[in-house]
């Protein structure tokens, strides 16, 4: 009997650490939504660069504390490999920060700039379709 009883404490004790993980990881991809909602609805107004400055460097924090925390999980769900490694090749391949850089200095207040800067960014967030991910992951959680 007792050995039962401890069976079923280790199993009680991994549904709650892997809910934990789950409900932190949607905390994660729900905070890198709304990131995306934010430059998506942008006007590209005067001011926009730094909102999508911050929203940006949101997104790639989000990001990486995610691929860290899956790669030191060892979780080989399907659904995780696939979201670290499209996070990963976003990280690794994508990299915006010196032509915002170069924009915030010449041409802050170009509408056209700004909103290929946008487009840009937003267009590199589905590559390996990685936003199709987080949404399918978010609907499954």
């Amino acid at each position: 009997m007792a050995k039962s009883q401890l069976l079923d404490c280790l199993f009680f004790i991994y549904e709650l650490t892997l809910n934990d993980f789950e409900n932190y990881l949607t905390g994660l991809l729900s905070q890198i939504k709304d990131s995306i909602k934010i430059i998506e609805e942008l006007k590209n107004n005067s001011g926009d660069l730094e909102i999508i400055k911050k929203e940006l460097a949101k997104i790639n924090g989000l990001f990486q504390v995610i691929v860290n925390k899956l790669n030191s999980s060892n979780n080989s769900s399907d659904k995780y490999v696939d979201l670290s490694s499209a996070a990963k090749f976003y990280l690794e391949n994508y990299s915006f920060e010196r032509e915002i850089e170069t924009m915030s200095k010449l041409y802050s207040n170009d509408f056209h700039r700004l909103k290929n800067i946008r487009y840009s960014i937003l267009k590199s967030l589905n590559d390996k379709k990685l936003i199709e991910k987080v949404d399918s992951i978010m609907e499954k959680l």
